[in-house]
């Protein structure tokens, strides 16, 4: 899609923006693009270490499963 596009006609589209936006407007626009890149950083690494914390929880309180072989219907019928 790009291959047919020079350095030349790349830095006149170049030239036109800044004149369009100003040198301010894109100077905010990339520290808010780069505030956004952390941002989503840090959450995926507090995704993964929720996660992993999760993972370590889960292994170390491994428990049977739950008995339902005398429940309180079931004790009561048997009193009956």
């Amino acid at each position: 899609m790009l291959s047919g596009i020079s350095w030349p006609q790349l830095l006149i589209v170049l030239v036109i923006v800044l004149a369009i936006f100003g040198t301010k407007r894109i100077r905010n626009l990339g520290s808010d693009l780069g505030s956004v890149v952390k941002g989503f950083r840090s959450s995926m690494s507090e995704a993964e270490e929720t996660k992993e914390q999760l993972s370590d929880v889960s292994a170390e309180e491994k428990t049977e499963d739950a008995n339902f072989d005398n429940t309180p219907v079931e004790e009561t019928r048997k009193d009956s």
